[in-house]
């Protein structure tokens, strides 16, 4: 039985993720499980380019991005469900704050998106690639 599902959305494709985070629900119903919502922002602090933002212009984007994946999960789940889902709002790295977050949350489930891989994700790997090698709980791979 799956207490707890953590599915992980890309706020910047809320029309895309909308399929990953309804099968998250539905899946979250089945069991009753309690929902969280991850959402990553980029950790500017640790590259050249993060000498040029200050520590409020970080803290703004993770307040915004809180509120985008609010405004979002409140769109395609509706208020009522919403209102029990916990939201989380990450810095860093998307698969490796996926996976810190399943651990913290004690998560049995990642629910995932991947999209058509480009040349450079059978290089690099994709962040649902990664996800899915590394991690100690299940993961389901939503596709379109």
């Amino acid at each position: 039985m799956t207490k707890t599902i953590l599915c992980a959305v890309d706020i910047n494709r809320p029309d895309e993720e909308k399929q990953v985070l309804t099968t998250a629900a539905k899946l979250a119903k089945v069991d009753d499980a309690q929902l969280d919502v991850i959402t990553v922002v980029p950790d500017f602090g640790m590259t050249v380019v993060g000498a040029y933002f200050q520590d409020h212009h970080v803290d703004s984007a993770k307040n915004h991005a809180g509120d985008l994946l609010k405004e979002m999960t409140k769109k395609t789940l509706g208020a009522e469900q919403d209102a029990k889902v916990r939201h989380i709002v990450a810095m860093g790295s998307v698969y490796e704050e996926v996976l810190r977050a399943a651990k913290l949350g004690k998560s049995d489930l990642i629910v995932i998106g991947a999209h058509r891989p480009d040349l450079k994700d059978y290089l690099l790997g994709p962040n649902a690639a990664r996800v899915v090698r590394h991690s100690h709980c299940s993961v389901y791979v939503v596709r379109p």
